[in-house]
């Protein structure tokens, strides 16, 4: 185990692995309050791991997360962490997914499933999952799940599971709610708190004074003069981030929305787009975003200000990670001085004001990412792999490994990004040549 967490870049333990790992791994119930991307993924990991018994062939392990993007990292880092350890199955129970291919799949056996509430609720409803050899329950970011209402869920869900063993609680704030949820079903829990903080350095927080009828036009203001490469836009409604998304797209800016009600389809041609660098601004409520993990994101933009001074830090805290430096750009009207005041206690520093007469448009044109997402249907079901495509677009057709961009393949679908100058020509091209000796039908997915 050793040799493959240094294998994996595990060096040194983040501050929340330092503060839980040991009382976790003598088997305490931990409440850790940590934000995305502190590491809690290995600190909850290396203890289920260290619980697990490879050659027992049922589900020692239930992982609950909010979205299905936060399961499939979850997964993905359990795998990793688990190659020391003889075949560990590790199956993702989600919705928006065929509930049959789920159920074949834990036919089969698991040792560890990751899924959201309502999926494994449905699954124990059936009968399908079995939680008799349980032994780790895991609720990650559990203040993001009680936000979106899955209280109930969670309590049915720990009330099927053994009352002999162990939980494990991580959240980014602490909401009433947790103590609720930790006095129905939590056994004496050691709490861990890591600081909310962020390395000064690393982020550039700027604040500007607004008027609510000024408010989106400010937004477009600070992206033509920052002109950062990925943007992440927090509004506090629904309404708002649909007419932001209106207001940019009509500049031409390359903008998209996400919120709660859409489809799942739709959510990760989104996030795909956004991820690959095909879309410059994603404009999203605090609901929609959670569990989302983008490795570089230029800045973030709090459109309105948030009223919870612990949702502010979680939201500027997507920026200047791992090194980087980053931007957060907050915009206030007078009527939100208020939370203002909440944040700069929280962080211990006075905010650092700007004027908005000093945002001038620097560079030409609108704000356009460098590459186009091509939609090829196909997928995983129909046998086709990254390499395939990279083959048939630099093989076949000639173009360079650099005017390709990532390659996301799911079930039934292939998302790939190209140059934005090629995109047409690549997308008519593909559509009369082949991918793996198959003809396939490709569109290019614009704003």
């Amino acid at each position: 185990m050793l040799a493959n967490l240094q294998q994996l870049g595990y060096l040194s333990m983040t501050a929340i692995q330092a503060a839980s790992l040991p009382a976790a791994l003598l088997g305490k119930d931990i409440i850790a309050q940590a934000k995305t991307g502190s590491g809690k993924t290995a600190a909850f990991a290396l203890t289920l791991l260290a619980n697990l018994n490879p050659r027992r062939f049922a589900v020692q392990t239930l992982v609950l997360c909010p979205t299905r993007e936060l399961a499939d990292q979850v997964t993905t880092e359990i795998r990793r962490l688990a190659r020391a350890e003889d075949n560990i199955k590790v199956v993702t129970l989600c919705g928006g997914v065929p509930l049959r291919g789920q159920l074949a799949t834990l036919e089969h056996g698991a040792h560890i499933v990751v899924g959201t509430p309502g999926r494994l609720m449905d699954h124990l409803e059936r009968g399908s999952l079995q939680l008799e050899a349980m032994n780790t329950l895991v609720l990650d970011e559990a203040d993001r799940m009680l936000d979106m209402g899955f209280f109930d869920d969670i309590v049915k869900v720990a009330r099927q599971c053994p009352k002999e063993r162990q939980t494990l609680l991580f959240s980014a704030t602490y909401p009433e709610g947790i103590a609720k949820l930790a006095a129905q079903f939590m056994r004496d829990p050691v709490t861990v708190t890591v600081e909310a903080q962020h390395a000064g350095g690393q982020i550039e927080q700027r604040w500007y004074q607004v008027k609510d009828n000024e408010r989106l036009h400010a937004v477009s203001q600070l992206l033509l003069h920052f002109r950062p490469a990925s943007t992440l836009a927090f509004c506090n409604t629904k309404a708002q981030c649909r007419d932001l998304v209106a207001v940019l797209q009509a500049q031409g800016m390359s903008a998209l929305a996400l919120f709660g009600e859409l489809e799942q389809r739709e959510r990760d041609q989104v996030l795909v787009r956004f991820a690959n660098k095909s879309c410059s601004v994603l404009v999203a409520t605090d609901v929609a975003a959670r569990g989302l993990d983008i490795a570089s994101l230029a800045a973030v933009i709090n459109v309105d200000v948030t009223p919870d001074a612990e949702v502010h830090i979680h939201r500027i805290g997507r920026t200047g990670r791992a090194g980087e430096s980053g931007l957060a750009l907050n915009l206030a009207s007078m009527n939100e001085m208020g939370s203002v005041g909440k944040i700069e206690q929280l962080q211990g520093r006075e905010s650092e004001w700007h004027e908005l007469a000093e945002l001038v448009p620097t560079g030409k044109g609108p704000l356009m990412p460098p590459m186009v997402t091509l939609h090829i249907q196909g997928g995983r079901k129909e046998k086709i792999r990254p390499g395939d495509v990279l083959g048939a677009l630099t093989a076949d057709l000639g173009y360079t490994r650099e005017q390709v961009g990532k390659i996301n393949v799911n079930d039934w679908s292939t998302y790939v990004a190209v140059d934005r100058a090629i995109a047409e020509q690549v997308a008519s091209r593909l559509n009369d040549g082949r991918i793996k000796g198959k003809s396939v039908k490709v569109r290019v997915l614009a704003d």
